[in-house]
């Protein structure tokens, strides 16, 4: 009787699942971005939520949860209910950095279920209009000539023009001085403005400025050339060869979420990337589409523990403190 009762308890619960993925979605769904709004993340984020809601019949709304990082956004992704209505939005910095830097108290991997893995950015160098050198190598001539470490903006220790600044320290061997704000947003417009010498930041969010002439670019972190900024060389070309680094982003939902809704989400997001509209937005904004092949959750999920052992290493050799 007592295993009786345990087989019908097991297949109300599976009902009860099924019956909820089918119903799914009933209500508006939320992304958290964990950046502050009119970033490269949260302009992604937007572009995908209005073409996955023609798809999943409910608007998706976009929730800017900024501070530490991104850590404060994805923890609160991670402690909202595996239903479905809350998702993860986030990239190399806030879904691999932030583990070897913050003291999270979620796991990166564990508690969050991948999605799908979405477009990625080359970075970009560009500095303010003030700066003299017009060419890679006489920026770098220029950085190691200053008296004191120049300024490179930052949206945050782990984030993503972060770890590209490591990087570049890394291969140039010039010392720059850190200033984190709330998004690569806030930071472009110091750039623009003067208040910061340089951003080693993802295309998408720079390239507008570097067309409008406020800012000046001297060359992408890619083996090859941006399709929509063909005129801007590669670092290879333009003098600091090797120094390659693509920020990735993705979407995750938190652990335990049903199967049949992260099918959902991932179909839903899936035909967004494959539409020509979304397509041609994502490629002005010089972002580089995933192959086809990688449109899983289960590549998502490969891809980011590969990318935890890749940064890792260069991030706690670097001793990154918070403040």
């Amino acid at each position: 009787m007592r295993k009786l009762a345990v087989v019908v308890l097991a297949m109300l619960v599976l009902t009860g699942v099924a019956a909820r993925a089918e119903t799914y979605p009933s209500r508006p769904i939320t992304i958290i971005v964990p950046f502050s709004a009119g970033g490269p993340s949260d302009a992604m984020a937007r572009i995908l939520a209005e073409r996955m809601k023609r798809s999943l019949g409910e608007v998706l709304l976009i929730e800017n949860v900024t501070g530490a990082g991104g850590s404060i956004g994805v923890g609160r992704a991670v402690r909202s209910a595996p239903d479905g209505y809350t998702l993860s939005f986030g990239h190399l910095g806030t879904h691999v950095a932030n583990g070897a830097i913050y003291k999270l108290g979620y796991d990166l991997v564990d508690d969050l279920t991948p999605v799908l893995l979405l477009p990625s950015n080359p970075m970009i160098i560009v500095s303010k209009n003030a700066v003299p050198a017009k060419s890679l190598k006489e920026l770098l001539e220029w950085l190691k000539s200053r008296p004191s470490p120049p300024t490179a903006g930052t949206a945050g220790a782990g984030s993503g023009s972060h770890i590209a600044g490591l990087y570049f320290e890394s291969v140039s061997g010039i010392k720059l001085q850190y200033v984190p704000y709330r998004g690569t947003g806030p930071a472009l417009n110091d750039l623009v403005a003067g208040q910061i010498d340089i951003i080693v930041d993802q295309t998408s969010n720079s390239i507008n400025q570097v067309r409008a002439g406020t800012i000046r670019a001297y060359a992408v972190t890619d083996s090859k050339r941006v399709q929509n900024a063909p005129d801007i060389p590669t670092v290879d070309e333009a003098g600091l060869p090797g120094f390659h680094m693509t920020l990735w982003s993705g979407l995750w939902v938190p652990k335990g979420t049903p199967k049949e809704i992260v099918a959902k989400l991932n179909a839903a997001a899936v035909e967004a990337l494959n539409d020509p509209d979304v397509r041609k937005q994502f490629e002005n904004l010089g972002l580089e589409m995933p192959p086809q092949d990688q449109l899983t959750p289960q590549a998502l999920g490969a891809w980011q523990k590969a990318e935890i052992a890749k940064w890792w290493p260069l991030i706690k050799a670097a001793n990154v403190k918070v403040d």
